[in-house]
């Protein structure tokens, strides 16, 4: 029964997701977070190395030494940061991240949040997802003020939570966009 605990934990997500992106006004993309989930390219790879603590992408991508799951995912959901890789204008440089819009980085903050409940479940602390973030970002293609308006909203999660955040974001990230850095 891993498909029915995997139903659960995409649906939990995707729930946490819609309540965060609601409460900083984005309705449609909290609505539309993450539907590839439930298509059969990425539900029946998350079904099989469902773990309940990790992405089962990451064990498709042990198993097989890539995960489909993944690439399908990233290249349907604007809120990833590997969406947004391109070719580069720069001479010297093939790949770069490009300059996301901001109520993307802002669902992107939001599914780090929620990923982060979903799998440090009753031991999840507001410094989870800026921790994961520190941990990974040495190998993210991302433009650097993608990545500073990320981590300036992850610091700020850690350091004054949930509610405080989202007032911030609702108020001043989404009207002020890349101004606020």
């Amino acid at each position: 029964m891993k498909w029915l605990r995997h139903l659960k934990t995409i649906n939990h997500h995707k729930w946490l997701v819609m309540k965060y992106c609601f409460s900083v006004g984005l309705y449609k993309q909290g609505l539309l977070h993450d539907l590839s989930k439930y298509s059969l390219t990425e539900f029946l790879v998350g079904a099989k190395y469902f773990q309940g603590d990790q992405s089962p992408n990451n064990a498709e991508r042990q198993d097989k030494g890539y995960s489909l799951a993944w690439l399908h995912h990233k290249g349907r959901n604007k809120h990833h940061l590997e969406y947004w890789i391109d070719y580069s204008v720069n001479k010297g440089a093939p790949m770069a991240g490009m300059k996301m819009p901001v109520k993307y980085v802002v669902e992107m903050f939001c599914d780090r949040i929620a990923a982060s409940k979903n799998y440090n479940k009753e031991k999840y602390t507001d410094g989870d997802a800026l921790a994961y973030f520190h941990a990974s970002k040495e190998h993210y293609i991302i433009h650097a003020e993608t990545k500073d308006l990320l981590e300036k909203l992850l610091v700020m999660l850690k350091d004054m939570g949930e509610e405080k955040t989202f007032q911030y974001v609702r108020r001043e990230v989404l009207k002020r966009g890349y101004e606020v850095l």
